[in-house]
C-alpha cells in the first residue's frame, strides 16, 4: 500500500472479486465525520468502517450493493459522483469518500471486508 497516495484509490481482485483500497486526506477524513448520520441511508461513521491507528485506509468490497455492478472511482481519471468517493453508472448510486451511499438505488453502503494489517504497508483480507 506504501504506492497509494493521499487521496488515491487503486483496484485490487479477492476471490474474484474486486476491492478498493483507498487513502483518505485529511480533508476527506474530516468531511466523512462532518456528515450527520442521520442523512444516511446506511448510517456508519468512518471509524465503522476503518481500523484503529489506520483511519486513513478505507478498504471496501467494488461491488455496489443494488444490482452488483462495479462502481467507478478507484481508477485514475474515472468519475466519482456529486460525493467524491465511487459512482456506479448502471443505475447511478453515488457513494461518498467513505464509501457509504448518498444517492442512487442501492440500500446499503460498500461492503468492508474481514481484514487486518499484518504490517503499517499491508493487509490480509479474509
Amino acid at each position: 500500500m506504501t504506492g497509494i497516495a493521499p487521496g488515491q484509490a487503486i483496484k485490487k481482485v479477492f476471490r474474484k472479486q474486486p476491492v478498493f483500497v483507498r487513502n483518505l486526506t485529511p480533508k476527506e477524513i474530516a468531511a466523512a465525520y462532518a456528515v450527520p448520520l442521520s442523512s444516511l441511508r446506511d448510517p456508519q461513521t468512518l471509524a465503522e468502517r476503518t481500523k484503529p491507528g489506520h483511519e486513513n485506509w478505507l478498504i471496501t468490497m467494488g461491488v455496489c450493493t443494488h444490482l452488483g455492478c462495479v462502481p467507478l472511482g478507484a481508477a485514475e481519471g474515472e468519475p466519482r459522483g456529486e460525493f467524491g468517493g465511487y459512482f456506479c453508472p448502471c443505475h447511478g448510486s453515488q457513494y461518498d469518500t467513505a464509501a457509504r451511499i448518498r444517492k442512487g438505488p442501492a440500500p446499503k453502503n460498500l461492503e468492508v471486508p474481514d481484514y487486518k494489517f499484518t504490517t503499517p504497508t499491508s493487509v490480509t483480507i479474509g
